[in-house]
């Protein structure tokens, strides 16, 4: 696979830069989910985008928020899975029995151990299991959503923002499918020893007993996680995990019009996204990805490379049929010192920017001599008058 100089680049260096002789195509996959996001976990590949960025209401998903912070502390040391917490009646009456949602049946005035907790909220989507580790952390739920929602700014999530741990209908209570599937990601691959939970099938308190209510693992499909949710403003969610054949991908969905059609467009897309791409190594660890110009250098130019190999999942039946391009602010002002980050290769598979790779200086660039940076600056006025000049 070659690399070549675009002659738009050779002009102008201070944009697009480098193409790869491939051409993009249309989605391959349809859905009839209005919100949806697929990613590979290995290679960050980003295999399906449907509206990914839209703001919609969490539902039960906000949950996997809930489980993160609760993660996070105990990974820090502040709690351990036996520390037990009281259930208060504000929990028994907001996400018991009487209130019709989903519940683990905690009794009220009792103790409950964390790692029961977790399960009632993991297997059970537990409302009342959801208070009572609010209340018992942060001294109240509203404390409690404020922490989730700091937390998924520290994760990189711009857009969520929580107001309660359960999920239950609440202004300005938001999240996109993107982030879901960024945070499904973080906890497995961040708390292994807690993930686990997601593929529990089912979980018995106060002598009764009840499945996950994640439809995948029910499935011959590799499912282990994670969670669903529903609310009568966005329809049926849900966020699957599947690993299969040395391959694991995240899917969040959201929009479908009933559990039914919930399990099926997961099902399809996640199998989909296992069978319909191969890994495809595009450059080898420490090889030349490309060249980007340098103004006032002992060089013109300066190599790009990535740290270690880039790899990316491609369709079996179109692999010859991708877009990718190298982006970078320039022209490179010397002098440029081995390891600084120059620009970024993007991907694209359709219509979708699959993945964003750093590219950083594979070598130091000195200062050029008086004669070679005035050869540069007199290149630059050129450059920039032509820049400036009218369109006709």
């Amino acid at each position: 696979m070659s690399v070549r100089s675009s002659p738009f680049a050779a002009v102008f260096g201070f944009a697009l830069v480098f193409m790869l002789s491939m051409q993009a195509q249309a989605q391959l996959f349809e859905t009839k989910a209005k919100q949806a996001f697929m990613v590979d976990a290995e290679t960050g590949s980003i295999l399906f985008s449907k509206d990914a960025d839209a703001l919609i209401p969490p539902a039960s998903l906000a949950k996997l928020m809930t489980m993160e912070v609760v993660f996070n502390a105990i990974k820090a040391g502040r709690y351990t899975l036996d520390d037990t917490f009281a259930v208060s009646e504000n929990a028994w009456r907001t996400g018991g029995a009487s209130s019709g949602g989903s519940t683990m049946f905690a009794k009220l005035k009792s103790t409950i151990r964390l790692e029961d907790l977790i399960q009632g909220v993991v297997v059970q989507s537990a409302n009342d299991g959801c208070i009572i580790i609010a209340e018992g952390m942060a001294g109240s739920e509203a404390n409690f959503a404020a922490l989730m929602t700091d937390r998924a700014r520290e994760l990189g999530l711009t857009k969520s923002v929580f107001v309660n741990s359960t999920g239950l209908p609440a202004e300005g209570q938001v999240v996109t499918v993107r982030e879901l599937v960024q945070l499904g990601m973080h906890i497995w691959k961040t708390y292994p020893e807690y993930y686990r939970y997601y593929s529990q099938r089912d979980f018995t308190w106060n002598k009764i007993t009840q499945r996950n209510r994640n439809p995948l693992l029910a499935m011959d499909i590799g499912a282990d996680g994670m969670k669903t949710g529903f609310t009568e403003e966005s329809g049926y969610a849900i966020v699957g995990s599947v690993s299969r054949d040395g391959r694991r991908i995240f899917a969040a969905l959201s929009g479908m019009t009933s559990d039914r059609e919930r399990a099926e467009e997961a099902r399809k897309l996640l199998d989909w996204g296992l069978r319909s791409f191969e890994k495809t190594e595009l450059f080898a660890d420490g090889e030349v990805v490309a060249e980007a110009t340098v103004y006032g250098g002992a060089k013109s130019g300066v190599e790009l490379k990535a740290k270690g190999p880039v790899s990316i999942l491609v369709p079996i039946t179109n692999k010859d049929r991708f877009n990718a391009r190298i982006v970078y602010d320039g022209p490179i002002v010397a002098p440029v010192e081995e390891g600084t980050q120059i620009g970024t290769l993007r991907v694209s598979i359709g219509d979708t920017l699959s993945q964003e790779t750093p590219l950083y200086a594979g070598e130091s660039v000195g200062l050029g001599s008086l004669h070679q940076r005035a050869l540069d600056a007199v290149g630059e006025l050129l450059v920039g008058w032509l820049r400036k000049a009218p369109q006709t």
